[in-house]
């Protein structure tokens, strides 16, 4: 039986008219309601269709205001979104951040709107029980940043299937910034990586029997091309029992397991120092705020003088540094992530000397589009490995991490440091040219 308010007017029209009310500004998507009324911006090419399946997605709303609310009402399907995600999601925040400055409005005023708004959402049978939690979501215990919570977290993201990951990266299983030459749209992605994992090595300076510790090492990217391409003995440390399993099964297949030392193991707990260089690929996002300090401190304990450090690392300024209530609780729980120039000033506070800072931004929008790419064209069968909740949360999160990167909310840099001896020496080349490689070139 349909409420009064949806007979008159349409789901769907109440539902823009809330939706406009609250954030003040005029909708740039159409609307399809579970009655079938549609609403909103007029039908067409590159207007996005909003799909509201039911009732529980704005029971979701309710209970979860905002961004977590929509999140759980999209992962569990209840709300859809036909076309492309990312525009979809690009409208939205550009009308929101576009919109005129909102006339003051009285206490009693606001009073009398949200009471409105409860009204409304009563008649279309929004109030009601809490929805469950979606099952993908992190449920994590203890406290922050102990080993055994920071285990839980890697494992809550990096262990969901290394079969899953096969399928969304390139081969090398880089899970990190690519690096591309220029913006030829041709230039493919598993070749942009391999530039990457260069451009590391010759910051680095590795050569035959260089020591490289690569903490948070993932899938072994950086690990075996070092070992394999370079000469490097490298030990990799991860949180994650299937990164570990999968390198060292790549590390003996390649017929490199002597020069590649992967363990389960806490950057906290590696007794080894004297490392010619060590390397933080897109894991120091997750050591934590006060945390941070300490593990500069380490970076700068396991280096040999004149030894050279390679950190690169997602920032972000102002609000939500963990990346908001959907990366903090789907994605990525307890990471957090600095602006740019207070890990340069942690880094310089640990001994370190900074040589260079390179921009990477624009590179991570090309790369999130091709793993998400890669997820539409492989649907089918990346719901087979993990299931079809988990592969809407990973649409979702490749859609708004590449728009982040793209409208400048996130940024990602490379920043190359060394530890100078006791008499001030770096032993750094003169110039960025008389590095191992040259940046961008390919294999060394």
């Amino acid at each position: 039986m349909r409420s009064p308010t949806s007979t008159r007017r349409g789901v769907a029209s109440v539902l823009v008219g809330l939706a406009e009310d609250a954030l003040r500004t005029t909708l740039p998507v159409r609307v399809r309601a579970w009655d079938g009324s549609e609403a909103g911006a007029p039908a067409g090419p590159g207007v996005p269709l909003v799909v509201i399946r039911s009732r529980r997605a704005l029971r979701h709303l309710v209970w979860s205001p905002g961004e977590l609310g929509l999140a759980r009402a999209y992962v569990t399907g209840e709300l859809d979104v036909q076309g492309d995600v990312t525009d979809a999601l690009r409208q939205v925040w550009r009308a929101i951040r576009d919109r005129p400055p909102a006339p003051a409005r009285s206490r009693r005023d606001r009073l009398v709107a949200r009471l409105g708004t409860v009204r409304t959402a009563a008649r279309l049978g929004a109030i009601g029980p809490r929805p469950p939690r979606p099952a993908s979501e992190s449920r994590l215990t203890g406290r922050l940043h102990t080993t055994f919570r920071d285990r839980a977290a890697i494992s809550h993201h990096y262990d969901l299937s290394n079969a899953f990951y096969e399928l969304l990266l390139d081969p090398q299983m880089a899970y990190s910034c690519a690096y591309w030459p220029d913006d030829n749209e041709t230039y493919p992605l598993e070749q942009a990586q391999r530039d990457k994992l260069d451009l590391v090595c010759g910051k680095l300076g590795l050569r035959e029997s260089s020591r490289l510790l690569d903490v948070g090492c993932g899938w072994g990217s950086l690990a075996l091309h070092a070992a394999e391409h370079y000469g490097a003995r490298v030990v990799g440390v991860t949180l994650s029992v299937e990164q570990r399993d999968f390198v060292r099964a790549r590390a003996a297949a390649r017929g490199i397991a002597d020069r590649v030392d992967i363990r389960l193991q806490h950057y906290r707990d590696v007794p080894d120092t004297g490392f010619d260089a060590v390397s933080s690929i897109e894991m120091g996002e997750h050591v934590g705020d006060r945390e941070y300090v300490d593990f500069a401190a380490r970076l700068y304990g396991f280096l040999r003088p004149q030894g050279r450090l390679l950190v690169q690392q997602m920032s972000r300024n102002g609000a939500a540094p963990g990346g908001g209530p959907f990366i903090e609780t789907y994605i990525a729980p307890d990471m957090h992530m600095k602006p740019l120039a207070t890990t340069i000033g942690l880094l310089a506070g640990a001994g370190l000397e900074l040589r260079e800072v390179q921009a990477m931004r624009e590179h991570y929008p090309r790369t999130v589009r091709d793993w998400l790419a890669t997820l539409e064209d492989r649907w089918d069968e990346a719901v087979a490995i993990v299931g079809v909740e988990v592969a809407r949360v990973w649409r979702l999160y490749l859609a708004g991490a590449a728009l982040a990167f793209e409208e400048n909310r996130m940024g990602v840099d490379q920043i190359l440091a060394v530890r100078p001896d006791g008499a001030g020496v770096s032993a750094m080349p003169w110039t960025p040219d008389a590095w191992g490689v040259q940046r961008g070139t390919g294999w060394a």
